[in-house]
């Protein structure tokens, strides 16, 4: 092993995996035979005492032993299980350390997914098929995970056409935090008209003549749009079930075997959480789950807190199913959402004093917090509250700063000294253009800055924030960290701000476990670690850049127990009821997990105008090709959106 991987295993492994000082073969002459072995893989275990196996040997759950096939084999008792991995790679199960499962699951059959859909006549084509098959009065969702800069046409889809495919039926788009698209069915449920105001935190788009065009901007924060989205009917409680059942299996299918959930706004508990308890009880959940609790109303959020901790206290539960601490949402007033689309949010005076409360109550109880921080600023005056409650109450557990864009170094080496975390996502991969486009190439160049991070030795954990603005999928994850690019095909990093691929899985496994207070058990595939893993359709090692996004599981095992197969391990896939209700999305549509990913973007050939286009712009003609060799105006609507002045970027 190289010195440099040597240092990569302890700088992100050393405060997670105990392989380092356990035995690589755990076993002895009397020990009992194991329940499964897998051989013949290529095995990523990230333990240092053995980084790589040919072969696992599992018993009641945990790994008992790594190493070659002929160690391992030698253990094999009469009935235990063995599984031929024909040589693929293994690596220990995915572990998303900032996501929203819970709510997500609640929903995940009835919305829309445009993951890996190339353009905007197929999302459109989905969109006409799916409005045509959902009875009123439910609505059509289409809720995160994509960027107009997927499609070949690199732009969003129209008012116009939204409503051509979707004349009856209410739809509601999402895209980031940023906008909302209603078709006109939908403003006509929700009751949006000439005479309805402004809601507090938004602004509804109007036409010449006062009347709603059906697109909501958040301006300044992201609350119209989920307030908006609220609205919408809620499936039964049998079909929440199922759709919750069918989000972990695509997660599965993924390779994921844990997450974190950060809560959400509407997610209360307990009530929210009674449908996820019930699968845990049945004995139905195919994913570790540990959950924060998140304040769910303004000028409320410290008797929330002071009433969970009456309730509940963090471990609660199990290993599958267990309570985290608080957030990520502390207090109302420290919110800075990232819409790159407009400018940088400054919370108000009145948010140290809520926010210090709220953490001088959470140490004192000894709660582990997590709280949402895009900005450098933001995350500054937090940190100074920080600091001054553990001047008082000195913090007995870890505390997370969740996603941190544009953190400095100075404020990294002040979380560090204080025993926090940082939790990254790929938010940058679905918003990288339009932060290029306010900010400039050069400061996204270190957005956010994850290797300044690991130079300091701080834990940090990969994940999504899944699902309302980027995908639940981890390989868009991995391969934006390894390769620096967008969805879109932009380039943000440089190499110095790249990671290598065993890096980036690091983050993800050993990296993330320590955001739930489970380093010593979960994250490594070493002797006494919990046997979650997954066998990839791909091997993360060796594959050209441009497939890592097209990886998926084939065979995904948590606790020793299989949750998903497929390809030559179909057989042993745990069945699943169908999906729910008969009109559901996942009824009709393969998931994105199932879908191939594109390997690229379109190219500027696909987009270039063609002898029949009628579409000439009045600034360029019919030279459309500028619009694909120059930066994307993005602040500017009329380019953009394609109704006034340069209109290249809709062709």
């Amino acid at each position: 092993m190289t010195t440099h991987r040597r240092s990569l295993l302890a700088g992100l492994g050393a405060f997670t995996a105990l392989g380092a000082t356990r035995p690589h073969l755990a076993w002895s002459q009397t020990m009992t035979a194991p329940d499964l072995i897998l051989r013949n893989g290529q095995i990523t275990t990230l333990d240092p005492a053995t980084p790589d196996a040919t072969a696992i040997a599992i018993s009641d759950g945990v790994v008992s032993a790594t190493g070659s096939d002929a160690e391992i084999m030698q253990l094999a008792g009469n009935d235990t299980q063995v599984i031929d991995m024909n040589k693929r790679r293994v690596i220990p199960g995915l572990n998303d350390s900032h996501t929203h499962v819970i709510r997500g699951g609640l929903s995940y059959n009835m919305e829309l997914r445009w993951e890996n859909v190339p353009s905007v006549a197929d999302a459109l084509a989905m969109l006409r098929r799916q409005a045509a098959n959902t009875p009123a009065p439910q609505w059509v969702r289409v809720v995160g995970g994509w960027s107009e800069f997927q499609f070949a046409e690199r732009r969003m889809p129209t008012l116009d056409e939204i409503n051509e495919a979707a004349p009856d039926t209410p739809v509601f788009i999402l895209h980031l935090y940023a906008r909302a698209l209603l078709n006109r069915a939908a403003l006509r449920v929700l009751g949006i008209d000439k005479n309805t105001p402004n809601p507090p935190g938004g602004e509804i788009e109007r036409d010449a003549n006062g009347n709603p065009t059906g697109m909501l901007i958040a301006r300044p924060s992201a609350l119209i749009l989920y307030s908006t989205l609220a609205q919408g009917p809620k499936l039964p409680v049998e079909d929440q079930i199922n759709s919750t059942r069918h989000f972990m299996r695509e997660l599965n299918r993924l390779g994921v075997t844990s997450v974190i959930d950060a809560g959400g706004g509407g997610q209360n508990y307990p009530e929210d959480y009674n449908v996820v308890q019930q699968l845990h009880d049945a004995d139905q959940l195919t994913l570790r789950i540990a959950y924060n609790l998140f304040a769910q109303k303004a000028g409320q959020e410290l008797s929330d807190y002071e009433r969970w901790i009456g309730m509940t206290e963090p471990g609660a539960g199990d290993a599958m199913l267990r309570m985290n601490g608080a957030g990520e949402n502390l207090a109302w007033s420290a919110a800075d959402f990232e819409n790159f689309l407009e400018p940088r949010p400054d919370p108000a005076p009145v948010m140290e004093d809520e926010l210090e409360k709220i953490v001088e109550l959470l140490a004192d109880n000894e709660w582990p917090f997590r709280i949402h921080a895009t900005y450098d600023e933001t995350i500054d005056r937090f940190l100074t509250v920080f600091e001054r409650v553990n001047g008082k109450t000195p913090f007995k557990t870890r505390f997370i700063i969740d996603h941190a864009e544009t953190i400095s170094p100075r404020n990294i080496e002040r979380i560090k000294a204080l025993g926090g975390g940082i939790a990254t996502q790929h938010r940058m991969a679905f918003q990288g253009e339009y932060f290029v486009d306010r900010y400039g190439a050069q400061t996204a160049e270190a957005t956010p800055p994850i290797r300044e991070m690991l130079k300091t030795g701080l834990p940090v954990g990969g994940g999504t924030d899944a699902t309302r603005v980027a995908s639940y999928d981890p390989w868009v994850a991995l391969h934006w960290l390894s390769t620096g690019k967008t969805v879109g095909g932009l380039t943000l990093y440089g190499d110095d701000n790249l990671l290598t691929r065993e890096e980036a899985l690091a983050i993800w496994t050993t990296g993330s476990a320590w955001f739930s207070g489970e380093q010593q058990v979960k994250g490594t595939l070493a002797p006494g670690m919990y046997a979650d893993l997954a066998v990839l359709s791909d091997d993360l090692m060796a594959v050209e850049d441009a497939k890592i996004r097209s990886i998926t599981s084939v065979l995904t095992v948590v606790g020793g127990k299989v949750v998903f197969g497929d390809a030559e391990f179909a057989e042993l896939d745990m069945p699943l009821p169908p999906a729910s209700p008969d009109w559901s999305v996942n009824a009709t549509f393969a998931s994105p997990g199932e879908r191939q990913a594109a390997l690229a973007p379109a190219t500027t050939e696909m987009r270039a105008c063609h002898a029949g286009c009628a579409n000439g712009c009045g600034l360029h003609g019919h030279d459309h090709g500028i619009a694909w060799a120059n930066p994307i105006p993005v602040r500017d609507k009329g380019a953009f959106w394609g109704a006034l002045g340069c209109s290249c970027f809709a062709v």
